[in-house]
């Protein structure tokens, strides 16, 4: 078998909210008390094929587009965002791989991941976290592999890992890679230790490996020498985008659980969701929703179109989600209140306690925050202080576009530096002027225009900040600063685009050609630009909140592209 979409996903998975549902919040929550792994619904998945979805199709595997397997990931992960790691933890290596391993490493890596085994993926190390240049476990000249490495994502269990070890002196070049078969490693060469617990995504196996003179045997060396750590930071590439998956997961729960009790919850004589206060907040945390949804959404089609672009792309688009997620969850705790703190009771108390943690380690697991922003951070004054190249207007069509055919990925065209001019950004004085002039007859969407507008003098802005961030005497967190801008201004402007190649049809359930969410998204990512709260932009950002109401009503995902849900909403009274 093989789930095709997320709405057959949902239906093979049945109502979370059933609290007898072993793929339920409420199993959920029992293992997050217990530390346990998920094995019987991993297992589940497994059986329906889920782990085929990012496994190319040469090898076994049955996946199409990661727009596509973005939204099956979410769909899962919003039950139990523990299943993210539980079945996907062996991407990154399997991306590896495809950049640069032997045939016979992609058919020992395909046969083990087609099995519902585990490739583990073997960087990191205690003493230096993302300091990856600092890492000290050795590869020797004879091919002897010494030290340890930590937060191996299934560690204990995998058949197989990708392990990046030192071989040079100095600089990127001093690191390659190696795939280990690790059922025929000899006794005592390695050792695999239970990793430290995280207080969120409890139960997740992650590991230390102890390499004590583990000989590496002939054909283990993946591609050539000093290629491993350009091979590992091009792959993380994709694998942020599927972290954006369990942050939007748990996103999703969050808004639902706080919707669901402002929608019966009173205060006097009108519910919470009436009420000033709390409907603010629920409109920034609705707003963060589909301000995160838009950046995912948008940099999983993108990476088939421009994967050139996606060593900035990816870690913006990452920062955008990870950043809007937790504000939402928030802000959801808020109006929440006392019941947001609770491990018991109903209206998804322990649940909620859950996310919390939950989106805390999400946020970090692949890079702190900021690493990620110094990933990219050099990188953004090219994309932003040179002429503007001008972007394919047949590229930008096919990505923002929903209902059009992506190009096939090639992760091969994946690329350590963004080359030339932002192809979002650079489109956008044309995209903006155009969505201005649409909306223009319509005087209800007259903030909308004023915020696009907005949005282009800023964008018009950034070649100048960004000089000034390297120029003597700046502030020493400048470029950090402007890349965190970037990151938020490029979002908004994805959020422009998709309006515009999208205005004849109905986006996040509303009207074809509604502005409102558009105006609630850019108002919301617009104000973290600026480092201001979201709350100041008021009204703008209500249509976001309408919009969540409506899908929550209809028992609808929460993204531009609705998907039918199992139940789960308890009935009003």
């Amino acid at each position: 078998m093989s789930v095709r979409d997320a709405e057959e996903l949902e239906a093979l998975l049945g109502d979370p909210g059933d609290d007898a549902n072993p793929y339920g919040f409420a199993a959920a929550v029992g293992r997050d008390e217990r530390d346990a792994f998920p094995a019987e619904f991993c297992a589940e998945l497994a059986r329906a094929g889920f782990h085929l979805n990012y496994l190319p199709k040469e090898w076994g595997g049955t996946f199409e587009a990661f727009d596509r397997s973005l939204t099956l990931v979410r769909s899962a992960a919003r039950r139990d965002v523990n299943i993210m790691p539980g079945t996907m933890f062996s991407i990154i290596a399997a991306t590896c791989l495809q950049l640069h391993g032997s045939v016979e490493q992609q058919q020992l890596a395909a046969e083990v991941l087609r099995g519902g085994g585990a490739v583990g993926f073997a960087l990191t190390e205690s003493a230096h976290g993302s300091d990856l240049l600092a890492n000290e476990v050795a590869l020797s000249a004879d091919g002897v592999l010494d030290g340890e490495k930590w937060m191996v994502g299934l560690g204990l269990r995998c058949e197989a890992v990708y392990v990046v070890a030192r071989t040079g002196a100095r600089g990127p070049g001093a690191f390659s890679a190696v795939l280990l078969d690790l059922r025929d490693v000899p006794a005592g060469q390695l050792e695999r230790l239970p990793a430290a617990a995280t207080n969120g995504m409890r139960g997740i196996d992650l590991a230390r490996l102890r390499f004590t003179g583990l000989r590496v045997p002939d054909g283990a060396r993946v591609g050539r020498e000093g290629e491993g750590l350009e091979a590992a930071v091009k792959a993380q590439q994709a694998v942020r985008l599927m972290s954006m998956a369990g942050s939007l997961g748990i996103a999703d729960s969050a808004v639902r659980i706080a919707l669901d009790f402002a929608a019966v919850r009173k205060v006097g004589r009108a519910v919470l969701a009436s009420s000033p206060w709390p409907r603010r907040e629920l409109s920034v945390a609705a707003a963060a929703l589909l301000a995160a949804d838009v950046s995912a959404l948008t940099a999983a089609r993108g990476v088939h179109v421009v994967p050139e672009a996606f060593s900035v792309w990816a870690p913006a688009a990452k920062h955008v989600v990870a950043e809007s997620c937790e504000e939402l969850v928030r802000r959801a705790g808020a109006v929440l209140a006392t019941r947001s703190v609770l491990r018991e009771g109903e209206g998804g108390a322990g649940l909620f306690q859950k996310l919390q943690r939950d989106t805390a380690v999400v946020r970090v697991i692949d890079a702190s925050t900021l690493a990620n922003l110094k990933s990219y951070a050099g990188q953004v004054p090219t994309l932003t202080e040179g002429g503007a190249a001008a972007a394919d207007p047949g590229a930008l069509s096919a990505l923002f576009a929903l209902d059009a055919a992506l190009p096939a990925y090639e992760p091969g065209r994946l690329d350590m530096f963004a080359r030339g001019a932002d192809p979002v950004l650079a489109a956008l004085p044309e995209a903006a002027a155009e969505v201005s002039a649409a909306l223009s007859a319509d005087a209800s969407a007259a903030p909308v225009v004023a915020l696009v507008e907005e949005l282009a003098a800023a964008v018009a802005g950034l070649g100048g900040l960004t000089r000034a961030a390297r120029g003597p005497g700046a502030d020493p967190n400048a470029l950090v600063d402007a890349a965190e801008r970037y990151a938020w201004l490029h979002a908004a402007g994805c959020a422009v685009h998709l309006w515009r190649a999208n205005r004849d049809r109905s986006l996040y359930g509303t009207e074809p050609g509604s502005a409102g969410w558009l105006g609630a998204v850019l108002g919301y990512l617009l104000a973290r630009a600026d480092g201001t709260d979201p709350r100041r932009r008021g009204a703008v950002l209500e249509p976001a909140l309408d919009a969540a109401l409506a899908l929550r009503e209809s028992g609808l995902l929460f993204t531009a592209l609705p998907v039918r849900l199992a139940t789960n909403r308890r009935e009003e009274s």
